[in-house]
């Protein structure tokens, strides 16, 4: 998916999930860092870090953050919150290389499941265990398997309004079982309150879901050893009705 499509979607982001518990999402993270780092943990990398929000939080939390994200209207969104101790870059999941390494990377709201094609979730994997320090853990989260085929995901629409737009965004999935993907087809009508005018936005975003199993294999070739395997923000047990699974890994 080219970087245009999510400079698209980045003017609309804050607006679409301001209800987005971003404390509450970091408030967990910090608890997996403290329950599994045996190092103490300063510095972090955000992977997929959107407008800033997770950065901002846990700058609150005491780390000193570096975020990359694909899309250079989400890192401008995210420089002009002069976050301190806080660096934003625009970069690619699978290929970013900044000579230095962390005592964390995370990698949220499922941006490894951004990674459709197989050969670029072993990439991405293996490029963060370069960046991580010794014993530097991983967290990230993804949709998962068992859930996306008992389930099937459903038509949803969203209606959201600010001071300036009305914005409306249906989301039409398209499994496609043999590929382990669902593709999202988004549209979105953003009618503008000062010129009453409309404008669409349309976006299409291979998701792929992933499995136990695979998980595990893309995290041993990349000499990670997976510590944690839950629900995301609950920590309960895996299940068919679980959309959303976390993972911690450390680096050996």
């Amino acid at each position: 998916m080219s970087a245009r499509v999510f400079d698209n979607y980045a003017k609309y982001y804050n607006l679409l999930y301001r209800d987005k518990d971003y404390n509450g999402e970091t408030e967990h993270i910090d608890s997996l860092i403290k329950q599994f780092s045996k190092l103490p943990v300063e510095t972090i990398l955000d992977i997929g870090c959107g407008t800033g929000i997770h950065a901002y939080y846990m700058n609150l939390q005491g780390y000193k953050t570096t975020g990359i994200d694909r899309s250079q209207e989400m890192i401008t969104q995210a420089l002009a919150k002069e976050i301190p101790n806080s660096d934003f870059l625009r970069d690619d999941a699978v290929n970013f290389s900044l000579n230095r390494k962390f005592d964390a990377i995370t990698s949220l709201f499922h941006v490894f499941s951004y990674q459709a094609e197989t050969a670029n979730a072993i990439r991405m994997i293996r490029n963060v265990s370069s960046h991580l320090n010794e014993k530097g853990l991983f967290i990230f989260d993804f949709w998962y398997g068992p859930a996306v085929l008992s389930e099937k995901p459903t038509v949803r629409v969203k209606r959201l309004e600010d001071d300036e737009v009305k914005v409306t965004r249906v989301a039409e999935p398209v499994l496609k079982v043999n590929e382990n993907i669902v593709e999202v087809h988004f549209e979105m009508a953003i009618f503008n309150k000062e010129d009453h005018q409309t404008s669409f936005v349309r976006e299409v975003h291979p998701m792929r879901f992933f499995f136990k199993p695979e998980i595990e294999m893309y995290l041993e070739m990349a000499g990670l050893e997976l510590l944690y395997f839950n629900e995301w923000m609950t920590g309960a047990l895996p299940s068919e009705q679980t959309w959303g699974v976390c993972c911690v890994a450390s680096k050996k």
